[in-house]
């Protein structure tokens, strides 16, 4: 039997909101990102989540995160 490969879910928490440089201020990927999403393998999708993770840093503990609201 093969062992499946490992696969990187979405990021999405449903709530999708782009600010003016297109990012969502849910998930933290770009409009491209999310488009992207279901067409890329895994290795570009690690890729898409570390941008993600360094654009949510950038906005600070008390950015725009919508499902935590202040």
């Amino acid at each position: 039997m093969t062992a499946l490969k490992p696969y990187t879910a979405s990021p999405c928490i449903r709530i999708c909101c782009l600010d003016d440089k297109d990012i969502c201020l849910g998930c933290f990927r770009s409009l491209t990102e999310i488009t992207q999403w279901a067409l890329v393998d895994d290795h570009t999708r690690q890729h898409i989540l570390h941008n993600a993770s360094h654009r949510q840093r950038a906005y600070g503990p008390h950015g725009p995160r919508l499902d935590n609201p202040q």
